[in-house]
């Protein structure tokens, strides 16, 4: 199955470009090359995230970004930790090479278990999110408890998948990058001859050559997509997606004795390398329903669904602390850098979370006041199953001169595997809006949210149940002094499930109880000359803080403040080129704790200042050529809650260019893109997590890619 899977992708997407090469290569004009002209580059204007529903992002009172499928492939993105380079206000939140990629979004660090959605619907993000079967990445910016119910205040993604299109698509990618890493997808689109019906398929596989030296693995990837027009005004959709991923992860470092920052490191080493070390290998599938009718011109009927499957082997090479140097450093790595190596292996955890929502939407007006209606519930369930890992010494190594150990020995496994938490979360949602007059639209909502936990913290412990219910209340006034500029101010409330004490804390896998958090904001949105959208936007967050405390417990106490603002501007200057600016500044403070070590000190891996600049230029000396460049900045991150070691900003830059022509009736775009170009060491990520630990950057990469559009 995965031998076929990758074979069957690669040559797919091979035969396909020769085929048609050798089909132009027959006609009797030869191979001719006729110049494909004008950009590609097509900004999203509407996105769903924001709302129930399809909407203008200029009418919207939230900040949201949306990259289409067209942004994509035109930037090279192969995952969402590319997408994010072009947001200033997402982060890295733990994010390690060969594991799930997750993020922070103004400071707050995501839920893997509620923050990223799939046409709506929560899944984990527990594994690397495919993009080859989705249409756009839209990220909201803020508290979404209306929308979604349960997610961080800091926001959410959603992946909205791609649908059967009314013409045959037929494109091939094959791409190189990084020490070899080999990336083939196909992409066919169409509609049967019963037009009633299309389809969608999507097939992916990857040969993993990672920058970090032996972290190296391999990706597969299919998903289906069926539309069935069951009357003119009744659509039913289907869609099924699995992926298979397996590759060696490369852990982070720790504080030279929990003082100060490693010198000297590579961001190549990995520091999981033993003789037997294993691949984290995991499974992933989706399988959604979406059923739409239109009872009249002004009432929709809308329901769709999604079941998620998870399993993962994981199995590291861990470091954390030093036992060599006086009476050790927990956590913390010796003067040296030497570091204890623990045989860390968790095998059998599955999740299995699934989501329903229904809703009723229409349009009526009561005097002189238009409002668009939204009625509807929510149910979403998850269950996590997983068995006592194995966390056993095995001996230590050296950040800058790697040891070999033995496994740890008795050759222990990984306990039972048994059902220890499930989530069951129901909801009840009505928003109007209400259009007041030509210049004022007034927005109001409430979610009720009843939550209900049960939980296996220890094996031999009695099940802890609970249940809570909320209220979630959102208003915003939209002000339209003209067509093409909206102002709007928003208080809203959000709602997230408590943090799990961490390996090594006194309650370690014990759940917080849910809490919640609070936002005010305030933004202007606008469109220039019909070619620039720009946003601005103030906002100031209050959630509880969680944190591990001196001894030893995962705790929440007082909370912590983000107060910033985000300017974004995205589109063109004159034909030849495009633009994205996106920029963040953000104070975020723990207040109200009564802990002295962390009392009014900067939140955690949160930076006062984010910029990022991307510009694109067609040369018109050459038609179908472009080149881009694109400038990232990050300001000094707090390492940990009490502030001792503070992480130092960075700048890094990145060059790319694109030559798009047709060759014998096919579209063809080669692309190629070197990351980090100027090859500067610097730290992207700190987590508190597991002890805290921080990651460095990927060193100066290359990719080439050909795509083929048939």
């Amino acid at each position: 199955m995965k031998f076929n899977l990758k074979q069957s992708v690669l040559a797919c997407a091979v035969l396909q470009a020769f085929s048609a090469t050798a089909s132009a290569q027959q006609t009797p004009e030869g191979v001719a090359s006729v110049v494909v002209t004008g950009s590609r580059w097509v900004a999203s204007d509407r996105a769903s995230i924001g709302g129930f529903s399809d909407a203008p992002l200029l009418d919207t009172p939230a900040a949201i970004s949306a990259l289409t499928r067209t942004q994509m492939q035109d930037l090279s993105i192969r995952n969402v930790t590319d997408a994010a380079r072009f947001d200033a206000s997402v982060g890295d939140a733990y994010n390690a090479v060969g594991y799930a990629e997750q993020f922070s979004i103004r400071g707050f660090a995501l839920d893997n278990a509620t923050s990223y959605r799939k046409d709506g619907i929560a899944i984990p993000a527990d594994t690397q999110i495919p993009l080859e079967n989705k249409e756009r990445i839209e990220t909201l910016r803020g508290l979404a408890g209306l929308q979604a119910g349960v997610a961080a205040p800091g926001g959410m993604v959603d992946f909205v998948t791609k649908r059967p299109t009314s013409a045959p698509l037929r494109s091939a990618l094959v791409e190189v990058s990084e020490r070899g890493t080999l990336h083939g997808s196909v992409d066919l689109g169409g509609r049967f001859e019963d037009r009633r019906f299309g389809y969608r398929i999507n097939a992916a596989f990857e040969d993993l050559k990672s920058y970090v030296r032996g972290a190296d693995g391999e990706r597969q990837f299919a998903s289906f997509a069926f539309d069935w027009q069951l009357t003119p005004d009744a659509l039913l959709q289907l869609d099924v997606d699995h992926q298979r991923r397996s590759q060696i992860t490369a852990p982070g470092y720790q504080l030279i004795r929990n003082e100060t920052l490693p010198t000297g490191v590579s961001p190549k080493t990995l520091l999981n390398k033993q003789a037997w070390t294993r691949p984290v290998e995991s499974d992933s599938s989706n399988l959604g329903l979406r059923f739409e009718y239109r009872i009249n011109p002004d009432w929709t009927f809308t329901a769709n669904a999604n079941k998620h499957w998870f399993k993962r082997d994981d199995y590291t090479a861990f470091p954390y602390g030093c036992s060599n140097e006086g009476e050790g450093y927990y956590p913390g790595y010796c003067s040296n850098g030497d570091y204890d190596v623990y045989d860390y292996q968790s095998v059998g955890e599955r999740k299995t979370p699934w989501g329903a929502q229904a809703m009723l939407q229409g349009r009526f007006a009561t005097g002189a006041v238009r409002h668009a209606l939204t009625v509807g519930a929510a149910m979403s369930e998850r269950h996590d199953s997983f068995g006592e890992y194995v966390y056993d010494y095995a001996g230590y190594s050296n950040i800058y001169d790697n040891l070999l150990v033995d496994p740890a020995p008795g050759n222990p496994t990984t306990g039972p595997v048994l059902a220890r938490r499930s989530d069951v979360e129901r909801s009840l949602f009505v928003q109007d809006l209400a259009t007041l007059s030509n210049a004022f639209t007034l927005h109001t909502g409430l979610r009720y949210v009843k939550l209900k936990r049960d939980e296996l913290a220890e094996i031999g412990q009695p099940r802890v149940q609970a249940n809570d219910s909320f209220v979630l209340p959102s208003v915003a006034l939209v002000f339209k002094p003209a067509r093409d500029w909206s102002v709007y101010g928003s208080l809203s409330h959000g709602l997230q499930h408590g943090g799990i004490a961490e390996m090594g804390t006194t309650n370690e896998n014990t759940a917080l109880a849910p809490s919640r958090s609070k936002q005010a904001e305030l933004g202007v949105k606008g469109i220039v000359n019909n070619a620039t959208m720009v946003s601005a936007a103030l906002f100031d967050i209050k959630q509880g803080l969680e944190y591990v405390n001196a001894a030893g417990t995962f705790v929440r106490a007082g909370e912590q403040r983000h107060r910033g603002v985000e300017l974004a501007a995205q589109g063109k200057l004159g034909a030849d080129l495009n633009y994205s600016l996106s920029l963040m500044a953000l104070d975020a403070k723990q207040t109200g704790t009564g802990d002295a070590s962390v009392e009014g000190k900067r939140v955690t891996n949160v930076p006062e200042f984010r910029s990022t600049a991307w510009v694109e230029y067609a040369v018109p000396a050459l038609a179908g050529l472009k080149v881009d460049a694109l400038w990232q900045y990050s300001g000094s991150k707090a390492f940990d809650a009490a502030n001792r070691a503070v992480v130092p900003g960075y700048h890094v830059a990145g060059l790319g260019a694109s030559y798009a022509l047709k060759f014998g009736g096919m579209n063809t775009v080669l692309r190629a893109r070197v990351d980090n170009v100027f090859d500067k060491f610097y730290w992207r990520d700190v987590t508190q997590s597991l002890g805290g630990y921080l990651l460095p950057g990927a060193p100066r990469t290359f990719r080439l890619s050909a795509q083929f559009d048939f």
